[in-house]
């Protein structure tokens, strides 16, 4: 599992698949949210703009990522 370390409040999902590199520019981290293919705390999530906190756990692509 993979860490993410947050610079203030929150980041958005489509921002966080761009920071880890999961995706190659925004307009596709916005598809493969809007496809069903990313998970937010187990469960498939369809909002972009989502504000991701310290604990919650994104998984996309076989890799997860823990915030902190």
């Amino acid at each position: 599992m993979n860490t993410f370390k947050i610079e203030g409040d929150y980041i958005q999902l489509i921002q966080l698949l761009k920071a880890m590199n999961l995706v190659e520019h925004g307009a596709m981290a916005q598809w493969v949210v809007a496809e069903g293919l990313v998970k937010y705390n187990g469960a498939v999530d369809y909002r972009k703009r989502l504000k991701l906190k310290p604990g919650d756990v994104v998984e996309f692509d076989g890799q997860q990522i823990k915030l902190v």
